[in-house]
Parts: structure tokens; C-alpha cells; sequence
């Protein structure tokens, strides 16, 4: 890992591009998202408006040249009141810049995000050959929930979705109005 990383709160026009970059490349060579097509920068324009809309963090990690090479966040798990202190997250890592850390130290700044902002539970859907998301996850103390058999198609083959949880100690007063 470079020793100089820092964290931000990612932007429209500050971030928009390399997140695109590298959610793009997940998209047409991973399973780590179930979609066929690539993203656009209008796709974009309205995730970051959704995440503002929700007040859900982009979270990202820039190296010594301010390059972003990973991100994370987290929205919605389910849109019911009770859910309100669930949310379900996501971590990416430039594909150049894998193997370096970068996505355990991510994962690490989503699970204090969402302890400061008072969630109890974190949710991640992995696809369940992804060995080392799975790995990751259960480092950090998140453990299995459950796994949906051929939840997508893709590559030509079924996919399983797994889900991981990690429950916080937080929030320290829950309540059961919207």
C-alpha cells in the first residue's frame, strides 16, 4: 500500500469519473454487480443525487496523487420504516489497484460511518464465488446470513447471492417512528 492515503466525502464533479471507471470494469468483467450494460455519466449524475437524496456517504480513498483508488457507501436496505436502521453497503477497488489493502481499509471506514450516523445493521449481498469479498467481510466480523441460489444470470451461468451482516452496537435509543 502507498503510505500516504487519505479519505473523502466523494463528489458529482470531483469523483464522478473514476468511480465510473471502476464500477464499469465491475460491471463488464466481474460479478461483482449483476448488470449487463455500462453505467453512464446520467447514471451517475443520478446515484450521487440518490445517495444526497437518502444522506448516505460516498466515502473515498485517494492515494498520493489525489487518484481514487477505492470507494464505498451505503443506501437503503429495504424502503419500510423498520428498516431504518439497516443499510446495505458497498466497497470497490480500482482493478489496477487490488490486492494493496485499499478495500479492507474501506470496509473499515464504512462500518465507522455507519456507527457514527447510528445504524445497527450492515448489510452486504456478495456473490457467493467471490472468495475474497466473503474473506473480507468475515475478517471485519460480518457473518452469513443467508445466500439466495441463482438470484442472476450472467456469463452465461447462474449466480448465488450471498449476505453478510455485521451488527453494531448502536443506535443507543431506537425508536419506532418514521
Amino acid at each position: 500500500m502507498e503510505s500516504l492515503t487519505r479519505f473523502v466525502h466523494c463528489s458529482y464533479d470531483e469523483h464522478a469519473e473514476a468511480i465510473l471507471a471502476i464500477f464499469n470494469h465491475a460491471i463488464l468483467n466481474t460479478t461483482a454487480l449483476y448488470e449487463y450494460k455500462p453505467r453512464t455519466m446520467a447514471t451517475m449524475q443520478q446515484w450521487f443525487a440518490n445517495k444526497t437524496a437518502g444522506n448516505f456517504p460516498v466515502l473515498g480513498l485517494l492515494n498520493e496523487q489525489d487518484q481514487l483508488v477505492a470507494f464505498g457507501s451505503y443506501g437503503t436496505f429495504r424502503a419500510f420504516p423498520a428498516f431504518k436502521y439497516s443499510v446495505e453497503h458497498s466497497v470497490y477497488v480500482a482493478p489496477n489497484q487490488q490486492g494493496k489493502g485499499y478495500g479492507a481499509l474501506m470496509l473499515q471506514k464504512i462500518i465507522e460511518q455507519a456507527q457514527l450516523e447510528n445504524y445497527h445493521l450492515l448489510i452486504g449481498g456478495i456473490d457467493a464465488a467471490n472468495d475474497a469479498s466473503i474473506a473480507l467481510h468475515k475478517k471485519y466480523g460480518f457473518t452469513h446470513s443467508g445466500t439466495i441460489t441463482q438470484a442472476g444470470f450472467k456469463f452465461g451461468r447462474w449466480l448465488d447471492l450471498a449476505f453478510y451482516q455485521l451488527t453494531l452496537n448502536t443506535p443507543f435509543n431506537p425508536k419506532d417512528d418514521t
